[in-house]
């Protein structure tokens, strides 16, 4: 049964670690699944992801960021996603369209019928069955998004620090996660909010629950 499911949450919340225990978990119980991310997930929308999250690229203006994302994700659904649910995949995508609503909108004050227009024209009418927002405040999410950067660099000196969003302000990161948690109160049937402060196995089994529950057919 085709079923897309997306994470979302601020830098650091824990989605990637989360996204991989859900696609173990489900391949475990027999479903075919496809993980994928934003920016990213084929070649051409990997390149355009090294240009938005390179931290030398700081003169990029929000118009050119917001075009450059729905550029990705269009080639992202041609390539990946659409053929994906077709074969009746479950997809679990690593940040979609609600990313660029809460940073393109909510975080760099663009005007959100614009961003509504470009990311259908981007997606064709694709849209997730349902939206994990994993939610934490925003100086624990920089703090372990930092640590993990760091972390990578000490052991591939010659990896691209991918921290351009990182770099901005605490004000910023804050607008982002209240465009979040908006964005989940006005669509709650198909976002679930999961504390991001607990453990690893405790944000698992919350995420577990819920995705059990939907694909079951259940609320």
């Amino acid at each position: 049964m085709a079923y897309f499911i997306t994470f979302e949450g601020v830098e650091g919340c824990g989605k990637t670690t989360q996204i991989r225990r859900l696609a173990a978990a489900l391949a475990g119980a027999g479903k075919q699944v496809t993980q994928t991310r934003e920016p990213g997930g084929c070649p051409i929308a990997d390149k355009i992801r090294a240009i938005l999250l390179d931290a030398d690229n700081s003169a990029m203006t929000p118009s050119a960021e917001l075009l450059l994302y729905a550029a990705a994700r269009a080639q992202h659904i041609s390539e990946v996603i659409a053929p994906a649910l077709k074969r009746g995949d479950i997809v679990l995508c690593d940040r979609f369209t609600d990313a660029t609503l809460s940073y393109q909108g909510y975080g760099r004050g663009l005007d959100r019928e614009t961003i509504l227009r470009l990311n259908d024209m981007a997606t064709a009418g694709c849209r997730p069955d349902l939206t994990v927002l994993i939610d934490c405040p925003v100086e624990t999410g920089l703090q372990r998004a930092m640590a993990r950067i760091n972390a990578k660099s000490r052991a591939n000196s010659n990896s691209t620090r991918e921290e351009r969003f990182e770099m901005e302000s605490r004000q910023f990161h804050q607008r982002v996660r209240d465009g979040y948690l908006t964005l989940a109160a006005e669509e709650p049937h198909r976002f679930v909010v999961v504390d991001g402060t607990g453990s690893i196995g405790e944000i698992a089994a919350a995420i577990a629950s819920a995705v059990t529950s939907r694909l079951a057919g259940g609320a």
